[in-house]
């Protein structure tokens, strides 16, 4: 971090004017983490896969008004690594100058959380040093600036030091588009923060992110209902229905007023919103079969599979399909009193065909091509010229 004392170096204090993406911001020792709970949901969190995931800046960016032509921001990440797997990689950085991906770095150092046992999520923690994103060769002209940070490891802010003066970015008067859902929305197996399937969505629908898929967290807490219904959106869409049947976390009897429960809490703070309800995309091991999910190492790698036992779909044990079936039946339902409210079946996003194309690597996330194309047929389906989250067609008041 030399650069601290070089004259030409602009330092620019990372407040919450410079950042996007984050319902709230949590004050360290080194810096600002940006959290996508707020504070009072996050203390009712007791479970530490979703007190971890919501922490991980997934959709969080760092946005200004520049014409640098070098930018450096200090962060300390920390990562997650797995006892008897090869370390992780190092988070991405992705650099966007009006709205387009011009760079791409990571940074070194960080703290390690080496899990070492997935069931119960103990883990190890090894501390490790602050370092620095650094991107140069930029344009020397007036520019619009993102910096995405890293979707599936805890940033800490420390601070950013540019060659030319910083200015907030304007609001650009897009609407506000809030998503919530389990890991494949949080962008596990993604490559990048932009190759998630929500910013890429959000690119081509040309609306401003906010990300809340929690990776193994979309189980319909009240807490993150209230958060949904607190948080500004102009569009909001629920994927609800894999996390239930990977932890088998309630049964059919459960689930449907669990439902109704999620979108009554949006509803209060969101009347007249478009609201989508997305289930499941395609996931052969679950589509009959319920969970429990498990890790399985057998072949050298992560891979998952369900062991649940099928013949107690009966007695209530949820599957996919009987999640589709019930969303479905749901929606409908309310769709009657609420002209707001719609449906997409999850296989329109990622089904049979995409499937047979881009199969899930480890058995249950799509890697970053699959995150792509789920990206551009959401955006086709939400975006597109009939679909609900057209801006034309977007209710007043």
């Amino acid at each position: 971090m030399a650069a601290e004392t070089d004259p030409h170096w602009t330092t620019t204090p990372v407040t919450a004017q410079l950042l996007r993406g984050q319902l709230d911001l949590e004050v360290t020792p080194r810096g600002l983490l940006p959290h996508r709970l707020p504070a009072w949901a996050r203390r009712q969190v007791s479970d530490g896969q979703l007190a971890m995931a919501e922490a991980q800046p997934s959709g969080v960016r760092v946005v200004f008004r520049t014409a640098a032509t070098r930018i450096e921001l200090d962060a300390l990440p920390t990562r997650r690594a797995y006892r008897g797997l090869p370390s992780p990689a190092d988070g991405v950085y992705d650099l966007l100058i009006d709205g387009r991906l011009a760079a791409q770095t990571t940074v070194p150092g960080g703290n390690v959380r080496t899990v070492t046992d997935l069931v119960s999520q103990t883990a190890e923690w090894t501390e490790g040093p602050v370092g620095t994103a650094r991107f140069a060769g930029l344009p020397a002209r007036a520019k619009d600036v993102e910096i995405w940070l890293p979707h599936a490891e805890h940033t800490e802010l420390v601070a950013l030091r540019t060659d030319a003066p910083v200015e907030p970015l304007p609001e650009r008067g897009r609407p506000v588009w809030l998503h919530h859902g389990s890991s494949i929305s949080h962008g596990s197996n993604a490559t990048s923060p932009t190759g998630t399937w929500p910013a890429v969505a959000a690119a081509k629908g040309r609306v401003e992110l906010v990300n809340l898929g929690f990776g193994g967290g979309a189980l319909l807490d009240p807490f993150t209902a209230r958060a949904v219904r607190d948080a500004p959106a102009d569009l909001i869409s629920l994927k609800i229905g894999i996390n239930i049947v990977n932890t088998d976390a309630m049964r059919l009897r459960a689930f449907g007023p669990a439902v109704h429960g999620f979108l009554d809490t949006v509803r209060e703070g969101h009347p007249h919103t478009p609201l989508l309800v997305v289930s499941p995309v395609l996931c052969p091991m679950h589509e009959d079969t319920p969970g429990p999910l498990m890790p399985d190492f057998s072949d050298g790698t992560l891979r998952f599979r369900a062991t649940g036992d099928p013949a107690e779909r009966a007695a209530g044990r949820l599957t996919l399909t009987v999640i589709r079936e019930e969303l479905a039946r749901i929606v409908g339902l309310r769709a009657v009193d609420d002209p707001h409210l719609h449906y997409l079946d999850g296989r329109e996003l990622y089904g049979e065909r995409e499937f047979a194309e881009l199969p899930l690597p480890d058995g249950l996330h799509p890697d970053a091509a699959a995150h792509r194309r789920i990206g551009e047929l959401f955006a086709g389906h939400a975006f597109g010229p009939a679909g609900p989250f057209n801006h034309a067609s977007l209710p007043v008041g």
